[in-house]
């Protein structure tokens, strides 16, 4: 499994493997392992909503102690670090992922998808599932990303949230 069958699937179903938003925060735990806590969890407590739990490249975002939302986020030019249950047998690879050629692995797979005009604004653009409601991320190459095509849109991140 490569990191764009990982992206593609997430944008077809809405899940993560088993990862989907409405399970709890400790049945995530329980595949995962603990998660490193976002600072507010820490500071106020783990009943403070709106905030991730992150596992590498990996955040879920936890409501009432269920997830509310799941990221992948990515850095063009680096190496993406996620937790085996998201990518098997590779738990780094290459984060680089260019907007033609995750938009040609949808179109392949069948999956629908449209501009999301709410998220593209100048440098940025964005696209939305369709049924599954993921939307992708993607933006022009800033200095610190080392990748081969600097006038080109490289994918950020994926993400999806429950209403």
């Amino acid at each position: 499994m490569t990191l764009m069958d990982v992206l593609v699937d997430f944008a077809r179903t809405g899940r993560i493997g088993p990862l989907n938003c409405g399970m709890t925060l400790a049945e995530a735990e329980k595949l995962l392992g603990p998660g490193r806590p976002h600072p507010a969890h820490i500071m106020k407590g783990p009943d403070i909503d709106g905030y991730p739990y992150s596992w590498d490249g990996l955040q879920l975002v936890v409501t009432q102690r269920a997830v509310s939302g799941i990221w992948i986020n990515l850095w063009p030019g680096s190496t993406a670090q996620l937790p085996p249950l998201v990518l098997p047998d590779s738990e780094s690879c290459d984060a680089t992922v260019l907007r033609e050629e995750l938009i040609a692995a949808l179109d392949n797979a069948g999956c629908r998808h449209a501009v999301n005009s709410a998220l593209t604004f100048g440098q940025q653009a964005s696209l939305i599932t369709q049924p599954a409601d993921v939307c992708a991320v993607f933006s022009l190459p800033r200095r610190d990303n080392h990748v081969p095509h600097r006038d080109r849109h490289y994918l950020d991140v994926m993400h999806k949230h429950t209403a």
